[in-house]
């Protein structure tokens, strides 16, 4: 986790939806938190001990007080059980600064939110900031059935009610045929935002590019696909990284990470949560072709070649640059 992580007092811990609570946290000290933009999540670490990424849900113009929201997985290991089972109002929890990738696009002339089950979250904080705007958007939100809508009776009142259309009960075969009647019709320079199961965003972004160009499909991934991360071999089984401002180079054998590797020569690249999902481990590559296995940077970042995610990419030439 970053070095500048701070302590906050739980001030309210409510149940959204069967197995999804919210957390509200203030800082302990009464100092206002971290302004973020919509989108943004923070590390959160559990009374386990184990540190995961939760998405801040509540307005982002609300700096006294923020609010994530915990879906419980169930084959935990230790962070989303821990904080149902452990965490009460007057608990004090460690987090680390808000961090994003998964902005609103100022230029775009309408935003549709596309969101399923638990990825609701990043997506309300986007709603609040659209509202406050009087931005052209419409957030429509994927669940199994009522009862299963977290923030349903927020979203269900003015001022986000004429924006939300809910869709209960999709199977799986029709969800295509169901994004598609949320897009058709779009404005030009329209951008698409999706959150939810891995699944759920690739038939998303699916159906989006035949709307919109990729550059405007922007998702946020709560976790790595092991499939998708498995299917990429890396192309070199080693590899050289060279630190740019020193000309220090170190290797990178087939079993190591980068971060690892980095470190062996005392150079510490934050990391958090170790999938390629938050982009905490983010470099600027100077030279060479990273081999990308992260699950955060958009097709745009990929194809420029410009940042690499140190934590799970490789590289495709023997050399590897960084702006380090």
């Amino acid at each position: 986790m970053s070095s500048s992580v701070i302590t906050v007092c739980v001030d309210a811990v409510r149940d959204e939806a069967p197995g999804i609570r919210s957390f509200a946290i203030s800082r302990v000290d009464g100092a206002l938190l971290d302004a973020y933009e919509p989108g943004a999540h923070i590390d959160v670490t559990s009374p386990s001990g184990v540190t995961r990424q939760y998405s801040l849900c509540g307005d982002p113009d609300r700096r006294e007080q923020h609010l994530f929201a915990v879906k419980r997985e169930d084959a935990s290991r230790g962070g989303s059980s821990s904080l149902h089972d452990h965490v009460e109002p007057g608990a004090h929890l460690h987090i680390g600064p808000p961090r994003n990738l998964f902005r609103l696009d100022p230029t775009a002339s309408e935003h549709i939110l596309i969101a399923a089950g638990i990825g609701i979250t990043p997506l309300l904080s986007m709603a609040y900031r659209l509202v406050r705007k009087n931005a052209s958007f419409k957030l429509h939100y994927f669940v199994r059935d009522q009862a299963s809508a977290a923030f349903l009776a927020l979203l269900s009142q003015p001022p986000f009610a004429d924006h939300v259309a809910l869709h209960c009960g999709i199977e799986p075969d029709r969800v295509d045929a169901e994004v598609e009647g949320c897009l058709v019709g779009v404005a030009p320079g329209a951008h698409v935002y999706t959150c939810g199961p891995g699944a759920f965003m690739d038939r998303v972004v699916s159906v989006a590019e035949r709307h919109v160009s990729a550059e405007s499909i922007h998702l946020e991934r709560f976790a790595a696909d092991p499939a998708t991360t498995a299917a990429t071999a890396p192309m070199l089984d080693s590899f050289e990284v060279e630190i740019a401002s020193t000309g220090a180079r170190v290797r990178v054998s087939e079993d190591m990470s980068i971060v690892e590797a980095l470190a062996s020569i005392d150079i510490i690249v934050d990391t958090s949560c170790g999938e390629g999902v938050c982009g905490t481990c983010m470099v600027d590559v100077v030279s060479g072709e990273p081999e990308h296995r992260d699950h955060c940077l958009s097709k745009s970042e990929r194809a420029s070649g410009a940042v690499i995610c140190c934590c799970v990419s490789r590289s495709r030439s023997p050399v590897l640059i960084l702006d380090l």
